[in-house]
Parts: structure tokens; sequence; C-alpha cells
């Protein structure tokens, strides 16, 4: 195991990281930008080092930066969290080359996985089927002629990064310069690749996700599925496991899933991957699953699978990246009961989820039992414009899905949760998040994708 661990991460994850650093007495270094001087990660942290001011590129996208705060740190291993550079290959090779391991898969997986297009194709070769789309990136030339070819509605998609961003619903021809332009542009800014492919856009998709690890011997475990369906904005804000979609309650249905399983772990095979791996799904009404990408890192959502397989996956992601292989002494093998996280976020719901930065006045979180919260922030904090306003996350273990849910809703009720900004009482996401869950069609675990931007204007499907 490490001796040293640098995080080149902030938030919520960084302190989950530091947390499991701090439990097996790995020494750890936090990195900071002039926005997070006084941030929880940074205290939490053995060593902490400045890379530059609050802006991303400035900050925790900089490279150089980071392998500077490496070096003098004398760290042995980089874990990157999730998000910011956890999947930029470029990123994952400066670390190899500066004498540190990456805690991630190669930089060369982390290429052909990281293109979208290319990971179709691999997809493919081990028979996972995506929903039909391009098979090379579209240019404002070829455009039109490949969304007739493959019909509306449709999605345009960076093929570089992930996440959501960039991607564009399309409904007709009308549509499609623009959606093209938008998802270039921002394709461009966010992972510095503009090209874009399209995808057929499904009626009704549930987002389903497979929990994979792989060691470098070979050895791969699958730690069960997640239903993220409850997004706003193509990014999930409610996620659990096992997923209570209908299709997969019958024998067949599992079936089929197993074979999905199994074709996700030749694809990781293919690529010589290592460490945790979740590979994404869209399901149609049929059931019927689709490839989507593979997100080569930790997980936001990943405190539902410990919760329900009894692992620390950052734990688990150290020991693979320090050459440890897959045994029982890690995992039995055996998942219990069900578990549903909540991502609380400082944004406005009813103004189109528009962030809500101010000042955090008011933080007491719940407690109970089967309940656990994942935080990076504390009372006083600054909630700033330059970062993702996720706050923190409440996640409810129970015996079956009706006693999570209402652990979670009765967390969410106790939790205090309130932003002051300079002109008064800012908004979370809080009260939302309760209303999904009350929400007649969670209850029957019979939503899609749209669920939660529904039940913000006012409607329920």
């Amino acid at each position: 195991m490490f001796d040293k661990v640098l995080v080149a991460n902030r938030g919520e994850i960084a302190c989950r990281i530091l947390r499991t650093c701090e439990r097996l007495g790995i020494r750890s270094v936090a990195v900071f930008s002039d926005a997070d001087v006084g941030a929880p990660h940074v205290a939490m942290a053995d060593e902490a080092f400045r890379l530059g001011g609050p802006a991303l590129k400035e900050s925790y996208l900089d490279i150089d930066a980071i392998i500077a705060a490496l070096t003098l740190s004398g760290a042995e291993a980089v874990h990157p969290g999730y998000g910011l550079l956890s999947e930029n290959p470029k990123f994952a090779r400066a670390v190899t080359e500066a004498g540190a391991r990456f805690i991630g898969p190669s930089p060369g997986a982390l290429a052909d996985l990281g293109d979208k297009v290319k990971a179709r194709a691999l997809a493919q070769s081990v028979g996972l089927q995506p929903p039909p789309g391009t098979e090379a990136p579209v240019t404002l030339a070829t455009i039109s002629d490949a969304a007739q070819r493959l019909g509306f509605p449709l999605l345009v998609k960076a093929a570089a990064g992930g996440g959501g961003i960039g991607m564009q619903r399309v409904n007709d021809a009308a549509e499609l310069e623009k959606a093209f332009e938008v998802a270039t542009t921002r394709a461009s800014a966010a992972f510095g690749d503009g090209r874009v492919y399209l995808e057929r856009y499904l009626t009704r998709p549930r987002h389903i996700e497979l929990q994979l690890a792989r060691d470098r011997h070979g050895q791969c475990w699958f730690l069960g599925e997640r239903e993220c369906s409850i997004q706003r904005r193509h990014q999930k804000i409610i996620e659990e496991s096992p997923s209570p979609a209908s299709f997969l309650q019958t024998p067949a249905g599992r079936a089929r899933l197993d074979e999905h399983v199994a074709r996700a772990e030749r694809l990781l095979e293919a690529c010589d991957y290592e460490n945790l791996a979740t590979v994404e799904f869209v399901a149609d009404e049929a059931g019927n699953l689709y490839f989507l990408e593979v997100n080569a890192r930790l997980q936001v959502e990943h405190p539902v699978s410990e919760m329900r397989s009894g692992l620390d996956l950052v734990e688990l992601g150290l020991c693979i990246a320090s050459g440890e292989k897959l045994s029982h002494a890690h995992f039995a093998g055996k998942l219990e009961g069900h578990a549903i996280e909540a991502r609380l976020y400082a944004e406005d719901p009813d103004r189109k989820f528009l962030p809500q930065p101010g000042k955090l006045v008011a933080l007491t979180l719940p407690l109970g039992e089967g309940v656990r919260v994942d935080s990076g922030v504390v009372q006083g904090d600054e909630i700033t414009p330059h970062y993702d306003p996720l706050l923190l996350k409440v996640i409810a273990h129970g015996g079956d899905r009706a006693e999570a849910r209402a652990r979670l809703d009765a967390a969410l009720s106790e939790l205090v949760l309130q932003v002051e900004g300079k002109r008064g009482p800012r908004v979370t996401n809080q009260q939302f998040l309760r209303r999904v869950l009350a929400s007649e069609s969670f209850a029957r675990g019979d939503y899609d994708t749209g669920l939660a931007e529904a039940l913000a204007a006012g409607v329920e499907p």
C-alpha cells in the first residue's frame, strides 16, 4: 500500500478520499485554488499545496501545477476522484512520467474509452450494442445527411468527455445547426475537443449502469447495477441500487443483465483495464440495454454500491493500484438490501436548476439507522460560482426499497441546509428531492430520465 497519496480534486470527493486515507494510515496531500484556501479538504490533509487562481484552468485543471505539487510533496500516487482530470489520459501519463502511480486505468485505456466514437466500436466488438448512431464524428457539412439516415429525435453528443456536457436533443432538421454549434462549443470549452457524433434518442429511456472492478491480474468483480434515471440537464441527482425497473424483476430480465455484465467484463479485458469502472447503458421501454460509455473512474454515486457490498471503493481502488489481487478477503460476493443516494445542490429547481452561490450559514447533518452523509462543506463556507454547486450527498440503506426510501426521506427532512446570498436566502434542491421521492412514479419504480424535469415543471408523467 502507498505511504503518501496526493488527491487531485476538491469538495465532497476530496474529503471522501481523504477519510479513507486517514483510516488506512496513508499520509495525504491536498491541492487547492485561491477560492478554496479555507476549504475542508485542505484542513483534512497532512499537507496542502496552492495551485493558482479560482478558475478551474488556473488550478484544478492545470496539469503542470499539480505535477509540481506532486514532485514537491514526494507522494507515491495520485487519486483523481471524479470529474476534472480524472479521465484525462494526458494527466495520467504526466503522473506516471513523474514517477508516481495514477489511481485509475492506464493512459491508453483512458484514451480508448474517452473517445466515445472509438468506445462504441470497442463495445460492438465484444457484443455490446450502442443505440443507433454515426460511427464517426459529424461536421456541419455532413450532419444533415447523417440525421436523415438516423431519423428524429436524436442526440448530438461530444466525442470526448462525459457527464452530459454539450449534449443536445434535436427533434427535427430545423434544430440541427444550432444544436451542432452549441454542442461543439461546449465540448471544446470543457474537453478541448469539439468533435461530436449523432445518436438516436430513445423514448422514455432509463439510465442503468454496472459497477465493476478489475485488477492487473485479470480478476474482475461485478458489484451490482445502479439506476441513475433521476436527472436534470442530463446529470444525475438521485441514484439507487438495485434498479427497480420492471424488466429486471424477472428471471429472464436478470439473465439478460448477466449477459451484459459478462460482455462488459470482456470490454475491460480488451482495453487491459485496471481499477474501478462503470459501464453505462440506456434502456428502452422494452428493456433492451444499449451501451453508452465507460466512466473510467470512481463515480459520484459509488456510496450506494458501498452500502450494499460493505466495501470501501476508495480503498479498493488504492489496493488495485498498489498491485493487490482481488480476493474473497476483500469481498465475499454478496450484495444486501437496497440503497438510495440524493445529491444536495445549491440550485433552484424552479429556475431551471440555476446555481445559487452564497454563504452556508446553517448546516446540521441528519442521523439515523442506515443513513450516511458524504459532505464537502462545513457551516460558514462560501459556495462560489467557480465550481459545481454540489454540497453533500445523503445515502440511505434498508432491507428493501421501501425502507431505504423512507429512511432517505426522513434524513432529508432532518437536514438543515441554509445558504444566504447578498440579497437574502438562496434556494437548494432539498425539498425538490423530497418531491421526487414522494412522487407516485418514483414510488412505483416506474420512471425514466424525464421525471425530474417534469416534476420541476409541475407535471408528473
